[in-house]
């Protein structure tokens, strides 16, 4: 398999109906459980593409782009978009989408990165 057919392979969409328990005091979700939730896509894509142990980094900037109401359903995107010895970044997208009506919008977008490890935790090579 290419390179570009792991990365297609490995791309991860997730579904999240945003309850009002994961939301603030402007009925809009909570900035932590969007990152909460990106990471976790992220870490699903990078274990997916590299099939070994990864744990992130570090997040590269994230940004949100509108507010995401109670009441809407999300969807996360996450994509390989770098690949280095023992690093990848992976890049997640959040799109919202009324329940009701085909409206949908990107929402967030950020990059985390990860590094593959070995069974006494040290940096090992992703393309071996």
């Amino acid at each position: 398999m290419t390179i570009e057919e792991k990365i297609k392979a490995s791309e991860t969409r997730i579904f999240k109906a945003v309850f009002p328990n994961t939301t603030n005091h402007y009925d809009t979700l909570f900035g932590g459980t969007a990152m909460h939730m990106m990471d976790e896509v992220a870490f699903i894509t990078a274990t997916r593409f590299s099939r070994q142990r990864m744990v992130t980094v570090s997040s590269d900037r994230i940004d949100f782009k509108m507010p995401i109401p109670a009441g809407t359903i999300v969807e996360l995107v996450g994509t390989v978009s770098h690949i280095g010895n023992t690093s990848m970044k992976v890049k997640v997208e959040i799109y919202v989408e009324q329940m009701y009506c085909d409206d949908r919008e990107k929402a967030v977008t950020g990059e985390f990165s990860f590094v593959a490890i070995d069974e006494h935790k040290k940096p090992t090579a992703i393309l071996k």
